[in-house]
């Protein structure tokens, strides 16, 4: 068996192509998401991978802002 096991990138490092899926695996992982999470980002902000970046960076930060208490 003279098989090369290649690790796969995505071809467009720039966009997220749901169609492939190897390529939403490997954004789950980078990411860190389900499959859900991942689809609703990019229907969010579109295929941009550095659009999807940012809406998961502000996801998993709490909200700004609000009353704050003083005692």
């Amino acid at each position: 068996m003279n098989e090369v096991v290649k690790k796969r990138q995505p071809a467009d490092s720039e966009r997220i192509n749901l169609a492939e899926p190897w390529e939403v695996e490997f954004r789950r992982k980078q990411y860190g998401c389900t499959e859900a999470q991942l689809k609703q980002a990019v229907a969010a902000v579109g295929e941009s991978a550095a659009r999807v970046t940012q809406y998961f960076r502000n996801k998993s930060t709490p909200p700004k802002g609000g009353k704050q208490r003083y005692e």
